[in-house]
C-alpha cells in the first residue's frame, strides 16, 4: 500500500453483527466495519485505489468513503447497518459528519433491498439441515427493514424480539415456523406505510465526498 497503513485512514469504525444486535452469546466473534479514506492524489494514477479491504484487525472489513456512499445510496442493509452502528470504536470529525447524514442515504429502495436480499439468503438455506444463526440474522434483518420503512431509522437493539430470535439460532423452533415469521414480515414490508423519501439525497452526499476529497488533497 503506498499510503497510509491499514488503519490510520479510518475515518469510522464500528462493530456489527451479534454485538451490534444484542443477541451476543459467550462464543460471538467482534465483527468490525469501517471506512476509510484514500488519497485524493491516489485516484489520478491508473491504478485506483482499493473500494474496499479485510483488516487489519480479526473480522474487520471496510469501504473506501465513496463506495460506501455508492452502496448506501442504494439502500444496501449491511451499509446502512454500519451507519446505524450503536457501538463506535474509532470517529474522526469525518466519520461523524457521516453518521449525522445517514439519513440523506435512506430513501424507498429500502423495501426492496432488504426483503431482497433476505429472499436471496433464505433459498440458500437447506430446509432439512438449516444454518439456524443465518436464519436468526435474516428474520432479524426483516425486523430492522420493516422499523425502517416505518419509522425512518433502523432497529439494531432487538429488544422484545431478542428470546425468540436466540431460540431460532439454537434450533428450538421448527422451520415451518420460523418460514412463516419470514412470510408474515415480508408481507408487512411490502404493505407498509413508508415514511422514507422516494429518493435519497444525493446532493448532499456529493457535497460530503468533495469536501472530504479536498481535506485529503
Amino acid at each position: 500500500m503506498t499510503y497510509a497503513s491499514a488503519g490510520e485512514d479510518l475515518i469510522l469504525s464500528v462493530v456489527v453483527g451479534s454485538r451490534a444486535y444484542g443477541l451476543d452469546t459467550a462464543s460471538s466473534d467482534t465483527d468490525r466495519r469501517g471506512v476509510f479514506v484514500a488519497p485524493t492524489e491516489a485516484f489520478w494514477r491508473l491504478d485506483k485505489p482499493a473500494t474496499h479491504r479485510d483488516g487489519p484487525l480479526p473480522e474487520q472489513f471496510s469501504w473506501e468513503v465513496e463506495r460506501l456512499c455508492r452502496l448506501a445510496l442504494d439502500a444496501n442493509p449491511t451499509v446502512l447497518e454500519c451507519l446505524w452502528s450503536p457501538i463506535v470504536e474509532v470517529c474522526t470529525p469525518e466519520g461523524q459528519r457521516l453518521r449525522d447524514l445517514r439519513g440523506a442515504f435512506l430513501s424507498a429502495r429500502a423495501h426492496r433491498t432488504f426483503t431482497g436480499y433476505a429472499d436471496a439468503q433464505f433459498r440458500r438455506l437447506d430446509p432439512a439441515a438449516p444454518k439456524w444463526k443465518q436464519a436468526m440474522h435474516l428474520i432479524r434483518l426483516l425486523l430492522s427493514g420493516l422499523h425502517l420503512v416505518r419509522h425512518g431509522d433502523l432497529l439494531l437493539q432487538v429488544g422484545p424480539y431478542r428470546e425468540r430470535l436466540l431460540a431460532v439460532r439454537r434450533g428450538e423452533v421448527p422451520w415451518e415456523r420460523v418460514t412463516a415469521w419470514r412470510a408474515e414480515l415480508t408481507a408487512e414490508l411490502a404493505g407498509a406505510e413508508s415514511v422514507l423519501p422516494e429518493r435519497p439525497d444525493v446532493r448532499a452526499v456529493e457535497e460530503f465526498l468533495i469536501d472530504v476529497r479536498r481535506e485529503h488533497l
